[in-house]
C-alpha cells in the first residue's frame, strides 16, 4: 500500500490521563508501523482538564506541552497541533493554525477518533472524514429520537465506524435511519505492553475507572446510563463469593459506597499516580493477575457488542480479563484468556477456570490480543473498509 498522509483527532492534551493518552497513541504509532505519514490534532472547543489541579481550566500549556512531550517520545515531533478553540482567539501551538487546515483539506484520511471534535467551519473543509466512536448507544438514540437533529452532522463523514459490533444487525434494537455504521474494535500495539514477567504472588484482579462520569438517555419509555457505578454494585460480592483479591483503582466519592465495597474485601486504589504516568499506568497493568471491571449500562442493556480498550491491554500483557457481558464473546473470547459474565456464578467459574490453569489462559490472553486488537490488523481493515 502506498503510504498515506492520514490526520489523528483526539483529546489525550486536554484529557491527559494516562488510559486515554494510550487509547490516542495505539492509533497513531498502529498507523505508523503501517508505513503512513501520521499527524496528531487537537482543535476543539473542550476546556483543557490539568490532572495535577484536578480541574478544568481555560490554560492551555499543559496540555500543549503533554503533545509536544508525546510527540519527542513516539515520533511525531513536528506533526502535532493543539488549537485552544475554546479561547476566542484560538492560540496555535505546534503546526500553524494555516497547516492544520491544509491538512484538513489535502490528508487522505481524518479520523475522528471517540468523536471528540465536533464539526466547526475547518473541519467541514475536509472531505475524507472518518467518524470513530468508542462509547456507542447515546449517538444511536439521539437519531432515532430526533433525526433531524444528527442525521445532517453525521452525513458530513465519509464513513462511521464504532466499537459497537451488533449495531446494524438484528442484535441491536435501535433503528438507524438509513445509516451504516461499520464495526471497529480499540486498536492495541500489543509489544506495548507484552510482559515476561508472571504476576507477582498475590496480586489481584484489578481495573482502572472512572466512578463518577454519569449521563441518562430516554429511548422508547427507558432510561439507559452511561455509568459503570451501578453495575459494580451488582457484583459487590465479588471477593466474598471467589475468595480472590479484588482492586478497583477509582476514586469512589460517596464514603459509604467505599466502605461498602471494602466490607465486601475489596481494595481500593486511587488512581491520581496511574492517570498521570503513563508508565506507571502500564506497570499497574502488568502486574496486576488479570481484569475484573463491569460496563456502562447502556452498553449492556443495548447488547452493543463493545469491548473496552483498557481490557484489550490487559490482554495484551498476558492477563486473563473478566468483564461484563455486553455480546462480544459471539466475536471473540469466552473460553480462556477472556471471559464475559452476567451473574456472579458466572465470575465465580470463569475465576476458578483461570485459577486451575493460570498459564493456558495467560497465554490466551495475549493469543487474543494478538490476533483480534493488534493495531496493524485493526487500523489496516477500518483503512480498507473506508476506501482509503
Amino acid at each position: 500500500m502506498k503510504p498515506k498522509q492520514i490526520v489523528v483527532l483526539g483529546y489525550m492534551g486536554a484529557c491527559p490521563l494516562a488510559g486515554v493518552i494510550w487509547q490516542h497513541l495505539h492509533y497513531i504509532v498502529g498507523l505508523q508501523r503501517l508505513g503512513h505519514e501520521v499527524y496528531y490534532v487537537e482543535d476543539a472547543a473542550r476546556t483543557p482538564y490539568n490532572p495535577q489541579k484536578h480541574l478544568r481550566e481555560p490554560d492551555y500549556h499543559y496540555a500543549a506541552n503533554t503533545l509536544k512531550s508525546l510527540g519527542e517520545r513516539f515520533r511525531f515531533r513536528d506533526r502535532w497541533a493543539f488549537r485552544a478553540r475554546h479561547l476566542p482567539e484560538r492560540p496555535t501551538v505546534g503546526l500553524s493554525a494555516a497547516r492544520i487546515r491544509a491538512l484538513y483539506r489535502e490528508a487522505d484520511a481524518v479520523l475522528n477518533v471517540c468523536a471528540s471534535h465536533e464539526l466547526h467551519e475547518d473541519l467541514l473543509e475536509a472531505e475524507r472524514l472518518i467518524l470513530v466512536e468508542s462509547d456507542p448507544g447515546p449517538a444511536q438514540i439521539r437519531v432515532d429520537n430526533e433525526p433531524d437533529a444528527l442525521l445532517k452532522d453525521l452525513a458530513s463523514y465519509r464513513r462511521l465506524f464504532t466499537f459497537g459490533e451488533h449495531i446494524g444487525t438484528e442484535l441491536f434494537p435501535i433503528p438507524l435511519h438509513g445509516l451504516e455504521w461499520l464495526p471497529t474494535r480499540q486498536p492495541v500495539v500489543t509489544a506495548f505492553w507484552d510482559t515476561d514477567s508472571p504476576p507477582p504472588a498475590g496480586a489481584p484482579f484489578t481495573t482502572v475507572t472512572n466512578w463518577a462520569a454519569s449521563a441518562s438517555f430516554e429511548w422508547r419509555g427507558k432510561t439507559y446510563l452511561w455509568c459503570k457505578a451501578l453495575e459494580f454494585r451488582r457484583f459487590a460480592d465479588a471477593p466474598l463469593v471467589t475468595g480472590q483479591p479484588f482492586e478497583l483503582a477509582t476514586d469512589i466519592p460517596d464514603a459509604d459506597t467505599r466502605a461498602l465495597f471494602q466490607r465486601k474485601g475489596w481494595r481500593l486504589a486511587h488512581p491520581d499516580r496511574l492517570n498521570c504516568d503513563l508508565d506507571a499506568y502500564r506497570t499497574y497493568v502488568q502486574s496486576s493477575k488479570g481484569e475484573f471491571t463491569a460496563s456502562k449500562s447502556i452498553v449492556v442493556a443495548l447488547n452493543t457488542g463493545w469491548f473496552s480498550d483498557r481490557s484489550a491491554c490487559y490482554l495484551a500483557a498476558g492477563r486473563p480479563v473478566l468483564t461484563q457481558q455486553t455480546g462480544f464473546t459471539r466475536l471473540y473470547g469466552g473460553d480462556r484468556g477472556l471471559f464475559g459474565f452476567t451473574t456472579i456464578d458466572e465470575v465465580a467459574e470463569a475465576l476458578a477456570r483461570i485459577e486451575a490453569d493460570y498459564t493456558t489462559h495467560s497465554d490466551a490472553a495475549r493469543e487474543i490480543a494478538k490476533e483480534y486488537f493488534e493495531a496493524e490488523k485493526v487500523l489496516k481493515r477500518l483503512l480498507d473498509r473506508a476506501n482509503v
